[in-house]
């Protein structure tokens, strides 16, 4: 594999000069030979150089589609999973993993015709529960081997997206598991007392403003917003006794907790331990060859995101982070309760 590596290289590097080569002669005849004065041949030869940058670019997208050095596509989720990256803080804290990047870079090597499997890198606490499950589903309509690497962590969230995939591989010293759905809320009622704040309820349904944190909850309000964390937690034991072939019971008895490695292993949640070497020689057995190629995929930010990103770390690098928010996106909360897969 490592031969056919360096013979793609080649390839692309001659594909390229002989792109240049043909741009830059079109150029020439057509913006050099062709004028007449001094200022059109200036202006020539100008136009000449940029078509030369131009057929450049068009050949190396062309060699890099045709004479491709990799065949498994390795996408990373790092951080707490939220839709867009941050976190419950304002402004959101930089670092995260963004649901809708992973998504879009898993579906960009399904697309591509090199990308024979997928590794997915994993090292994650959990997160939100949708995007959790979204990332999930785009690693399971991959269509080829997907193998999950579990670095630091694995947990919660992460071990959703994990149990989708073919086979999971960790560490000795990999934290994974977590199988359990946890939701809270800041009850600052007396403190709203103290301060001679008033909670006036203005709201249509009975359940509307349940886990608002200036009232004290009732107790129809506390079952039924735990109805709905028992409605998560079933639906990730049915994810994880789908993908892992474990039974209801086996995974209900972790009482979600985390285990390193070897336990993990030895329970089922894992299906071997070793390093990033190991799961690129599972690939190469998966599809066939002696040794595979990785290429990471990475999102696709254009000018303006990259400096709202770097605006973002910067202000909560400031400190301007502290102040809380409390969100109901993709139906991940109602009034002031999170729902998360940590």
């Amino acid at each position: 594999m490592a031969g056919s590596s360096r013979a793609a290289q080649v390839a692309q590097f001659f594909l390229v000069l002989v792109g240049v080569a043909v741009a830059v002669a079109l150029g020439w005849m057509l913006f050099v030979v062709v004028p007449e004065g001094n200022l059109a041949r200036l202006l020539g030869v100008v136009l000449a150089v940029l078509a030369g940058v131009v057929g450049a670019r068009a050949a190396g997208a062309i060699a890099s589609s045709r004479f491709a050095g990799y065949d498994v596509a390795e996408v990373a989720v790092e951080g707490p999973i939220t839709r867009d990256g941050g976190g419950s803080t304002f402004p959101p804290r930089p670092g995260g993993a963004s649901a809708d990047d992973v998504v879009e870079q898993i579906e960009r090597a399904d697309e591509d015709a090199n990308a024979q499997a997928l590794l997915l890198k994993l090292n994650t606490p959990g997160g939100q529960v949708v995007p959790s499950d979204d990332i999930r589903v785009a690693a399971e309509r991959f269509d080829g081997p997907t193998v999950a690497y579990a670095t630091d962590t694995c947990a919660s969230g992460g071990y959703w997206i994990a149990s989708g995939c073919d086979a999971i591989y960790a560490r000795d010293g990999s934290i994974v598991g977590s199988i359990g759905v946890i939701g809270s809320r800041v009850n600052a009622a007396e403190a709203a007392d103290k301060l001679g704040l008033e909670y006036e309820r203005l709201a249509a349904g009975k359940y509307k403003d349940a886990g608002n944190s200036l009232k004290e909850m009732t107790e129809d309000e506390r079952a039924y917003l735990q109805n709905l964390i028992d409605g998560y937690y079933d639906e990730f034991v049915e994810r994880v006794t789908d993908g892992r072939e474990l039974s209801d019971e086996q995974v209900r008895d972790t009482e979600a907790k985390v285990y390193l490695g070897e336990e993990a292993e030895s329970i089922g949640l894992v299906d071997e331990l070793g390093t990033k070497r190991a799961v690129k020689d599972r690939l190469a057995a998966d599809l066939g060859v002696e040794e595979v190629t990785v290429e990471e995929f990475a999102p696709e930010r254009n000018l303006m995101e990259r400096v709202r990103g770097g605006s973002q770390s910067v202000a909560y690098a400031l400190g301007a982070g502290v102040a809380s928010a409390f969100t109901g996106e993709d139906g991940q909360g109602v009034e002031g309760v999170e729902f998360e897969l940590r």
